[in-house]
């Protein structure tokens, strides 16, 4: 077995039980009864057991046998299976039986960051009516509870539980909408988990920081290897209070980069939320900085970027409440990426600049339609001359591009939209997609075309 998952299931927990003391064959939490499978890939099976104690597994009669290794774990796999609406039963046999019923095999989804991925169906927008219409039995919920561990842990403490006002309250809100999202457009089973834990930096998220990444450690390091289409991603606010900048462009490459190291898929998706404007604690130009190192994540194959600045209730909220919207647009990008949609899935994003005369030409990627999205004239353009002192701009659409000049800017050099920390644009595509905020001196960001 490879030393990946030699610690998964070595005791989960159980080493003072009586189970545990007759060596009983034991699967780890993510392992239920209402689970959805992967479809399409290879279904991961894995445990612990006695030493050298023979184990079958059986899927609805797709079946697979091993031993436990000398540290008594052990791990099988099965084939790969499509969605079919089927409810399945899971038997995994040893010196006892263990029997998981009503499985699915659909998609399989990640959800991850701080509080805005955290914040729950209960809390957001439209509450009372989003709980009432929850009832969802093709869409299965795994909340991770919170925990920390400065080692690799061995499992977690979660159960997967059928979507319904009764299970939907407590769940994160962004992950439960971008899962309806998947559900109702594809017409299969999704399984989604929640992992997040507010106020937290991307740091303790990232293996590679040793004994500091202990949510990594003890949150998401027992889901692998359970075979996932992708990972959403919702956190930055703390990083931009912590002035992480630019360099958080290099801690989310590191966090990417791991993930999908200990997922063994490197072309794992990882989709993620452009954080919100905010009024609060931010020192001045910090936010834009993080904007701009999100947005240069693009770059990284296999990633995505949902922008909500058009979507803030309240800019003194850290907490935009309408996560239908932030949902939704990260679906976006996984039906046009991972399912092959024909569909606008991003925000115009800036592409480049040509000086033509006093005016300078913004070119976009997914500009087809520019538009005002309240119809009044565009929105917080700013220019510079070679004094790099920027003022207000007048900003006219022409065809995919912006034209942006203003009085008294004859020799214009740098352009700058929504970069501060309360902006509200109204520039969107066809689609009614905002445009992320950006700056032209130097910019490093991505398209995701």
């Amino acid at each position: 077995m490879a030393p990946r998952f030699l610690g998964i299931a070595l005791g989960l927990v159980f080493l003072t039980s009586p189970q545990a003391a007759r060596g009983d064959v034991t699967l780890p939490k993510i392992f239920g009864s209402n689970m959805v499978l992967q479809q399409e890939q290879p279904i991961k099976i894995w445990g612990a057991a006695t030493a050298g104690e023979e184990i079958t597994v059986d899927l609805n009669g797709a079946t697979a046998a091993t031993k436990a290794d000398d540290k008594g774990d052990w791990q099988v796999e099965l084939p790969s299976r499509k969605a079919d609406g089927k409810s399945l039963t899971l038997t995994v046999k040893g010196k006892n039986q263990i029997e998981l019923k009503n499985i699915l095999i659909g998609e399989v989804w990640l959800g991850s960051g701080q509080s805005n991925m955290e914040w729950n169906v209960g809390a957001a927008k439209d509450a009372a009516k989003e709980i009432a219409a929850a009832s969802h039995p093709k869409i299965r919920l795994f909340k991770v509870q919170r925990a920390r561990s400065n080692t690799p842990a061995k499992d977690v403490v979660g159960q997967w539980q059928e979507c319904s006002p009764a299970t939907i309250p407590g769940f994160s809100a962004t992950a439960y909408y971008f899962a309806r999202e998947l559900q109702q457009k594809l017409n299969v089973p999704v399984g989604i988990i929640a992992s997040s834990w507010g106020g937290t930096k991307i740091e303790p998220w990232t293996p590679s920081n040793g004994k500091g990444a202990v949510l990594y450690n003890a949150m998401i390091y027992p889901l692998a290897p359970l075979s996932l289409r992708g990972v959403i991603w919702y956190q930055g606010e703390s990083n931009v209070l912590s002035t992480a900048g630019l360099k958080y462009h290099e801690m989310k490459k590191q966090l990417i980069d791991d993930w999908r190291s200990a997922w063994g898929n490197n072309e794992l998706s990882f989709y993620y939320v452009h954080i919100g404007p905010w009024s609060g604690r931010y020192a001045a130009g910090e936010l834009p900085k993080l904007w701009e190192a999100q947005t240069k994540s693009l770059t990284l194959p296999n990633t995505g970027m949902a922008v909500i600045t058009d979507a803030i209730d309240n800019i003194a909220d850290i907490h935009p409440k309408s996560k239908q919207v932030v949902g939704r647009r990260l679906a976006l990008w996984a039906l046009a990426k991972n399912y092959g949609r024909k569909i606008v899935y991003s925000g115009p994003l800036y592409k480049s600049k040509e000086v033509e005369g006093t005016k300078v030409r913004v070119r976009f990627a997914h500009a087809k339609g520019l538009a005002a999205r309240d119809g009044k004239p565009l929105s917080e353009f700013t220019i510079a001359g070679s004094d790099n002192k920027f003022v207000q701009a007048q900003a006219v659409i022409d065809g995919d591009t912006v034209i942006v000049h203003a009085e008294g800017i004859d020799k214009p050099k740098h352009v700058r939209f929504g970069w501060h920390k309360t902006c509200n644009p109204n520039l969107v595509n066809g689609a009614g997609l905002p445009a992320a905020p950006f700056q032209t001196d130097g910019w490093q960001g991505g398209t995701g075309e």
